[in-house]
C-alpha cells in the first residue's frame, strides 16, 4: 500500500515544483490563452500561459516509474495501458492548444482532425486491453459494460467493445474540457475523482476473487497498480491546483483536460466501474449534458418557431452562473462540492454494492 502514498506524493511534489518553471517557460514564448469575445468578463486573462497540463502529465508519469523503481515492481498491463491513454490524448490535446497558440485563436483542432487523433489513441488502448492475459487468464478491461463489476448479460464481444470504448473515453475527454472553464474548476474537481479511484483499487485490491469467483469479491487485474496510477494523477493534480486556483497562473489547456478525461476513463474500463463512473464524475457528466440540453433544445425551438431559444444563458453550465452573477470564486467552490457529493456518493453504492454481497 506504500506504493500508493509514494505515487502521491511524488506527483505532488514534481507538480508543484514543476508548474512554476512551466509558467515561466510559456510565459516567455508567447504561449497564452486566448479568450472567445463573448466572455468579457474573463478577458483580463487573455495571454496567462496555457499547456499547463503537459506538467500534470509527466508528473503523474514520473511518479508512476518512480515509485515502481522504489518498490521495486514491473509495471502491469493495466498501468500501462491507462497512462498510454492519457499521455495520448495529451498530446492530441498539446496540438489542439499549440494550434489555438499560433493562429491567435479560442478554436484549436478541426472536428474531423481531433476525431482522427482520438481514434489512433482509443483503438489500440482497447483493442491491447482485451488482450495481455495474467496467469489466472484475467485481462485489462472486460468486453461486458461493468457497474460495480461485470454485467453478466451485458456482453459486447471485441468489436462492439471498441465502439463502446470510444465513446466511454471521448465523452469523458470532452467533459472534462467543458469544465476547465474557471480557475481551479476541473483541476480541483479531477483531484477528487482521481481520489476515488485510489480508494477503489485499494479496496478492489484487498478483495480479489482467487481462483474461485465468490461474493464480495473482483474479477480485476490489476487493481492496486490501477490505485498507483490515480494516486500519482491525484497527486499532479492536487500540485498543480496552486497555480491554477484562481486567480490562475496557468491553465491546463485541453493538453491536461483531454487527458484527465482519458485517464479517468481507462481508470473505469479497467477498474470494470464504466457506469460507476458517471456517479464518481456527475460534475464532469452535468456539464456535458447542459451542454447537450442548450444545443439540442436549439435546433429543436429553431426547427418550429423559426427563432431559436435557449435553455441557458450559455454553456457549458459553469458560464451561466457567471452571468447571473455569482463570482467566479463561488461556481467554482459550490461546483466544488457538487463534484465532492457525487464522489461520496459513488464511493457510498461502491461501498454499499460489497456490503450487499456479504
Amino acid at each position: 500500500m506504500r506504493a500508493v502514498l509514494f505515487a502521491t506524493v511524488i506527483g505532488l511534489a514534481l507538480s508543484l515544483v514543476g508548474t512554476p518553471l512551466a509558467i515561466r517557460f510559456f510565459a516567455r514564448r508567447g504561449y497564452g490563452q486566448e479568450i472567445k469575445d463573448v466572455l468579457r468578463s474573463h478577458q483580463v486573462k487573455r495571454g496567462t500561459p496555457t499547456m499547463g497540463g503537459t506538467v500534470i502529465v509527466l508528473a503523474a508519469l514520473v511518479a508512476y516509474f518512480l515509485t515502481k523503481l522504489l518498490t521495486a515492481k514491473v509495471p502491469t498491463a493495466s498501468g500501462l495501458l491507462v497512462l498510454f491513454l492519457t499521455a495520448g490524448l495529451g498530446m492530441v490535446g498539446f496540438v489542439d492548444d499549440f494550434i489555438k497558440i499560433f493562429r491567435q485563436r479560442s478554436l484549436g483542432l478541426r472536428a474531423r482532425a481531433k476525431l482522427i487523433g482520438q481514434l489512433m489513441v482509443i483503438i489500440p488502448f482497447a483493442w491491447l486491453s482485451l488482450r495481455q492475459p495474467n496467469a489466472r487468464g484475467l485481462t485489462p478491461a472486460s468486453d461486458h459494460v461493468s457497474f460495480l463489476t461485470d454485467i453478466s448479460w451485458l456482453g459486447l464481444g471485441s468489436v462492439l467493445f471498441v465502439v463502446f470504448a470510444y465513446f466511454v473515453i471521448a465523452g469523458w475527454s470532452n467533459a472534462v474540457n467543458l469544465t476547465d472553464g474557471m480557475d481551479g474548476l476541473a483541476t480541483g474537481a479531477s483531484v477528487m475523482a482521481f481520489a476515488a479511484y485510489a480508494v477503489i483499487g485499494v479496496w478492489q485490491y484487498g478483495q480479489p476473487c482467487g481462483s474461485h469467483v465468490t461474493a464480495g469479491c473482483y474479477q480485476v487485474r490489476d487493481p492496486l497498480d490501477l490505485a498507483i496510477v490515480a494516486a500519482a494523477l491525484m497527486g499532479a493534480c492536487f500540485g498543480f491546483l496552486w497555480w491554477n486556483a484562481t486567480p490562475a497562473k496557468i491553465f491546463m489547456g485541453d493538453t491536461g483536460a483531454l487527458a484527465l478525461g482519458g485517464a479517468f476513463a481507462g481508470l473505469s474500463i479497467c477498474s470494470r466501474t464504466e457506469l460507476l463512473a458517471p456517479v464518481i464524475g456527475g460534475l464532469f457528466l452535468m456539464e456535458l449534458l447542459a451542454v447537450m440540453t442548450q444545443v439540442g433544445y436549439f435546433k429543436l425551438s429553431r426547427r418550429i418557431t423559426g427563432t431559436g431559444k435557449r435553455v441557458f444563458k450559455m454553456t457549458p453550465i459553469h458560464f451561466h452562473f457567471d452571468l447571473l452573477g455569482w463570482s467566479e470564486a463561488n461556481v467554482v467552490i459550490r461546483f466544488w462540492l457538487i463534484a465532492g457529493g457525487c464522489v461520496a456518493l459513488g464511493l457510498g453504492v461502491f461501498y454499499g454494492g460489497f456490503a450487499a454481497t456479504k
